[in-house]
C-alpha cells in the first residue's frame, strides 16, 4: 500500500483581539505516506438542502509523532480540500500494528 502526501495545519495561539478573544494562526507541516479511506457522506438537513458533510478516515504513519487536535488536513486530488480533524486522535500500540500506519484520524468537511 502506498499513501499520499498531505499538509497538516496546526493552530498556534496568537495575541488576543481587541475584545480579548483568542486568535489563531496556522503552521504547516507536510506528512508523507498517509492512507485515505472514504467515509460516509451525510445530508445536512432541510435548512441546507444542497449541503453535505464529507468524512474520511486517514491513517497516519508511525513516523508522524505530532498532535492532530484542532488541526486541518489538506488532501490532494481526487479528495482535494481542507478537512477538520475530529477530536484528539491517538495511535494504536505499535506491537498491535505490524504495518507502517498506527493512527486512524477522522476528518470532515461540509459543502453547500
Amino acid at each position: 500500500m502506498l499513501g499520499v502526501q498531505v499538509t497538516v495545519k496546526s493552530p498556534v495561539q496568537g495575541q488576543p483581539d481587541r475584545f480579548g478573544n483568542a486568535t489563531y494562526a496556522y503552521t504547516s507541516e507536510t506528512v508523507d505516506d498517509v492512507l485515505v479511506a472514504p467515509g460516509a457522506t451525510q445530508d445536512l438537513g432541510a435548512s441546507r438542502p444542497e449541503g453535505v458533510t464529507v468524512a474520511y478516515t486517514l491513517h497516519f504513519p508511525k513516523t508522524f509523532t505530532g498532535s492532530l487536535e484542532g488541526c486541518i488536513v489538506t488532501l490532494p486530488a481526487p479528495w482535494a480540500g481542507d478537512y477538520r480533524v475530529i477530536g484528539d486522535p491517538r495511535p494504536y500500540i505499535d506491537a498491535n500494528t505490524p504495518t507502517r500506519w498506527h493512527t486512524p484520524v477522522e476528518v470532515e468537511a461540509a459543502h453547500g
